[in-house]
C-alpha cells in the first residue's frame, strides 16, 4: 500500500549574516528564530548555519544561515509571517545583521512527517531557468531526481508562488537523507542515475543554489 500524503507548504530563508557580527547576535538570531516553532501553526522549523555550499551559484552568494520551515496551509504561512512574534523576530534579531535575504515557498505532497528528526540531513536546491525555460518544464525535468535518491527519506519540490524575495528562483527541490553519511552517499562516485538526472536539468538553468545542512535537536526545555 503507497504511503499517505499530506499537502505541506515549504518555507525556505537564506540569510547572509555580516562577517563583521559579534557571534553573540548570531546565537540571538538562531536561537529566536528557531523558538518560533512553538506557534501552532507551525508545523516543522529549524533555524541553523549552512553546513556547506555545493553549487557555484551557492558559494557567490554566500549565505550563511538558513530557516526551513512547513504549514499546513498558505493561510497558516500567511499568519506565521503577519504574526507578532514572528515581526519582533525579524526587526529585533535579524534585519540589524544580515546584508542580504531570500526566500522561496512551494507546495508539495509530502510522504511521512512535517518535521524530518533531529541529525536528518538535508539538501535544498533552488533553481532559477533559462530565460524561455517554463518552471513547469524544469519541474517535469526534476520529477525524476525522486528516483535517483533512494536512500532519502522524503523528497518535495514545487514552483515558488511568493517571488518578491525569491530573486528569480522559481522552483524548489529537497531530498531528506537519514544523516550525513546517506547524504554524502549518493555524491559519490558511480551513481549514474544522480549524474544523468542532472544532465536533464543542467540545459533548462540559468543559475542553482544548492546547499546541505542538519537538522538540529530540539532546545532544552527550561526548568
Amino acid at each position: 500500500m503507497a504511503a499517505a500524503t499530506a499537502t505541506t507548504v515549504e518555507h525556505v530563508v537564506l540569510f547572509k549574516v555580516r562577517d563583521s557580527t559579534d557571534p553573540s547576535k548570531i546565537e540571538a538570531m538562531i536561537s529566536n528564530l528557531g523558538s518560533l516553532v512553538s506557534l501552532d501553526i507551525v508545523s516543522h522549523l529549524a533555524a541553523v548555519p549552512i553546513l556547506r555550499h555545493r553549487s557555484a551559484a551557492a558559494s557567490t552568494a554566500g549565505f550563511t544561515h538558513l530557516l526551513h520551515s512547513r504549514y499546513r496551509s498558505k493561510p497558516d504561512l500567511a499568519a506565521y509571517s503577519a504574526h507578532p512574534a514572528h515581526q519582533t523576530v525579524v526587526k529585533e534579531y535579524v534585519l540589524s545583521i544580515c546584508d542580504d535575504i531570500m526566500a522561496v515557498d512551494w507546495v508539495a505532497d509530502l510522504e511521512g512527517p512535517a518535521a524530518p528528526p533531529p541529525g536528518s540531513a538535508i539538501r535544498l536546491s533552488l533553481a532559477k531557468p533559462k530565460v524561455g525555460a517554463a518552471p513547469a518544464e524544469l519541474l517535469a525535468a526534476i520529477q525524476g531526481a525522486k528516483g535517483a535518491v533512494p536512500a532519502a527519506r522524503q523528497v518535495s519540490y514545487g514552483e515558488n508562488f511568493s517571488p518578491a524575495r525569491a530573486k528569480g528562483y522559481s522552483v524548489g527541490f529537497l531530498s531528506v537523507f537519514p544523516g550525513l553519511e546517506e547524504l554524502d552517499a549518493m555524491d559519490g562516485e558511480g551513481n549514474e542515475a544522480v549524474e544523468a538526472h542532472k544532465e536533464k536539468v543542467r540545459p533548462l538553468l540559468e543559475s542553482l543554489i544548492v546547499i546541505d545542512f542538519v537538522v538540529p535537536s530540539p532546545p532544552a526545555a527550561s526548568l
